[in-house]
């Protein structure tokens, strides 16, 4: 019997496909059942070929050698994952396979992972896709018995070949002649260059505003307050005009002049994209986009309790509506107060039926709940805090729209104009699902007439400093790339860790500011390529030819082109550069000076700025796997007089190296026997001839 090779994303995906289409032969590479072998990439397991791979001459980095543009973009297999892509290779050779399943993420990056290794491994017969937006094993299924033709997404593939073959003439070339040029390491790039120039234009804003006083009046009517206004303006901007109005109000009465009183309502909101939970993650409880991203992955990929997490809609499709009870059953254990009243009074039906959008959806619906019962006490705590935002976004939807009654009064007082402003909830509808203190807010009972006179209890004049804008948080900059384009809602949080590990912004108190070296990079570097507007320009025809309505050949000579110019501008550039973080150090082996870099684990490293020389060496201790027996932290590793040692930085605790004891190690262990039954190594020690009198005993 023929069967068909499944080529999954990662492992875990891999085994759970594999367990739902009832594959039981396990090994190191593949997972083989009667009808089916299913195996994985690790991510991607093929790349673009390196410069160096081109021509040895480029394992130099050379300003002259620059721009380097291959006539045709090879690939070629990772070097860290080579023995999996040949485990692949080997499988695709056997002779009783007829067909390739496509089980990637359903995307264009899983597109792109699949098909270089298709591409790497000269595989011939016939190739179906996997499309689906859960990992459920109702999922599965539905999706093996409707799987599509592969061609289906070839132009989905052309456009993440372009986004690849892009990023790596432009990113590559420019960073290394910023890098040559100035003599520093220096990352720029189609998305992370005007991501890092906004982040730029906002501090340039912030450094030239100029705070100026104001003043607000106030006045209290017992228990309300009202603020004056004079057309458009609510501000007061001298202090003599400011004094005047207080004396000119003060002692005197309010008298209605008009009153309005309207009925609102406020819509559900759509369930979240995976920009917007970024946001709102990061706004509510500090996550990074990059965090976010990640602990989402973990509900998908391991829990299989919320869809395709990488959606850029939301909105879902008509098809939808079917499955809406089961996802609410799901649920109900961790959720039954809120869903019990829907399940009863509704039958499931959604009260927010714009919801169901089919134009509205690309490929992939709205990040909601699947039908897989969750166990809430099996997720950790940042699982649960995300977990709990889009179930109740997804709930929303199933209760009313929030109704209140708007309150507008204008008052005059001796001739001034006062505006009191009110709200009174009349049906909190979906806001049910939110917390107490918000359903509170704004809900006071205000009786007022036309013509009714008030008296005037207090008029209160404060004095106030305008502020600059806050620097951006993590939300705030994914709403503005959201705005102009840039990148995708499955790379944006890469590209914002990227900036940051390339020490051009940091993290200031959950806000992002740009370093003295990304002050620099951005004047150095071609106003276009900062331009958010050119590079959206860029992601907009990347997704035509997704389309298939645009043209990739047209697009690369473009980005070949504008290659040229860039490279062009950097060699021909007059600017300086002052290299960032210097010490006073120098290096033992050229005596160039050393700079201060950070690790990834944050740990400080002094790295030589001759870059032919590339030495490097850690200024903090190298931290061990240890833990501190009080506070947890892995403890330091030092040397002293007496030998090796462990030290807490937190708790100052010591500890000496010999007075840990080292676990035996089986593999050791094994090895250590087999010496010993070889009878060829020479025996030390009294121990050493204990044993193997020991073992000789055992084996007569």
């Amino acid at each position: 019997m023929s069967k068909s090779l499944v080529l999954a994303e990662k492992p875990s995906v891999a085994r759970e496909i594999a367990r739902v289409l009832g594959c039981r032969n396990t090994t190191r590479n593949f997972i083989e059942g009667d009808r089916y072998i299913v195996t994985w990439a690790l991510g991607h397991l093929i790349e673009l070929k390196m410069p160096e791979e081109y021509d040895s001459n480029y394992k130099t980095w050379r300003l002259e050698d620059l721009p380097i543009i291959p006539k045709k973009m090879e690939i070629k297999p990772i070097k860290q994952t080579r023995a999996q892509f040949q485990a692949i290779q080997k499988l695709s050779k056997r002779t009783d396979l007829s067909e390739l399943i496509i089980a990637t993420d359903a995307g264009r990056e899983g597109e792109l992972v699949a098909r270089w290794i298709i591409e790497k491994i000269n595989w011939h017969k016939p190739i179906k896709r996997l499309w689906i937006s859960s990992q459920t094993d109702k999922a599965i299924r539905a999706g093996f018995s409707q799987l599509k033709p592969a061609k289906d997404y070839d132009k989905l593939f052309q456009s993440a070949v372009c986004r690849s073959e892009a990023d790596w003439l432009i990113g590559l070339n420019i960073s290394r002649a910023l890098t040559t040029k100035f003599n520093d390491s220096l990352s720029a790039g189609r998305v992370q260059t005007p991501t890092l120039a906004m982040i730029m234009d906002r501090e340039e804003t912030i450094q030239a505003f100029k705070p100026q006083p104001y003043w607000n009046l106030h006045i209290d009517l017992g228990g309300v307050s009202a603020f004056w206004q004079h057309g458009d303006r609510t501000r007061i901007s001298t202090s003599g005009e400011a004094a005047a109005l207080k004396e000119k109000v003060s002692g005197k009465g309010a008298v209605v002049r008009s009153l309005t009183i309207k009925e609102k309502r406020e819509k559900q909101p759509l369930p979240y994209d995976l920009t917007e939970l970024q946001r709102d993650a990061n706004r509510k409880f500090g996550f990074s986009a990059k965090k976010t991203l990640n602990v989402l992955q973990n509900l998908y990929e391991r829990y299989k309790i919320v869809t395709y997490p990488r959606t850029d809609s939301r909105y879902l499709t008509q098809d939808i509506a079917a499955t809406m009870p089961e996802r609410l059953h799901a649920i109900a254990s961790a959720y039954g107060e809120e869903t019990r009243p829907i399940m009863h009074k509704q039958n499931g039906r959604v009260m927010a039926t714009f919801v169901y959008n089919d134009s509205k959806v690309g490929d992939h619906h709205a990040l909601i709940p699947t039908e897989e019962p969750v166990f809430i006490n099996d997720l950790a705590e940042d699982e649960r805090r995300l977990y709990d935002l889009i179930v109740r976004r997804f709930l929303a939807l199933f209760y009313p729209e929030y109704k209140y009654q708007s309150l507008r009064a204008e008052l005059t007082v001796n001739g001034e104009t006062f505006v009191l402003k009110e709200a009174k909830q009349t049906d909190l509808g979906f806001k049910k699902l939110t917390s107490q203190q918000e359903q509170q807010l704004n809900n006071t009972n205000v009786s007022l007439k036309k013509g009714q006179e008030l008296p005037v209890r207090q008029v209160q004049l404060d004095e106030k400093m305008t502020e600059p804008p806050a620097r951006y948080s993590e939300a705030d900059l994914l709403t503005k790339m959201e705005h102009f384009g840039l990148g995708t809602p499955a790379t944006r949080a890469d590209i914002i860790e990227k900036i940051i590990t390339a020490e051009s912004v940091e993290r200031v108190n959950g806000r992002l500011r740009p370093t003295g070296k990304g002050k620099q990079l951005i004047e150095l570097v071609n106003k276009d390529l900062k331009s958010p507007e050119l590079t959206a320009e860029w992601e907009h025809q990347l997704e035509e030819i997704a389309q298939g309505h645009g043209n990739p050949k047209q697009f690369m000579a473009n980005i070949r082109e504008r290659t040229l110019q860039l490279v062009r501008e950097v060699k021909n550039s007059e600017q300086t550069y002052k290299i960032q973080n210097l010490t006073g150090s120098k290096c033992p082996e050229c005596g160039s000076l050393m700079k201060e870099v950070r690790d990834r684990d944050g740990a400080r490293i002094l790295v030589c700025v001759n870059r032919t020389c590339g030495f490097r060496k850690r200024k903090d201790p190298k931290l061990s796997n240890k833990r501190c027996p009080h506070c947890h932290k892995k403890m330091e590793m030092h040397k002293g007089k007496t030998g090796l040692y462990f030290q807490c930085r937190t708790c100052g605790i010591i500890e000496k190296a010999d007075q840990t004891k080292k676990k035996a190690d089986k593999r050791e262990t094994r090895k250590l026997l087999n010496k010993l039954n070889n009878g060829n190594e020479p025996l030390g020690n009294s121990l050493a001839d204990a044993l193997k009198a020991a073992m000789k005993e055992k084996n007569e």
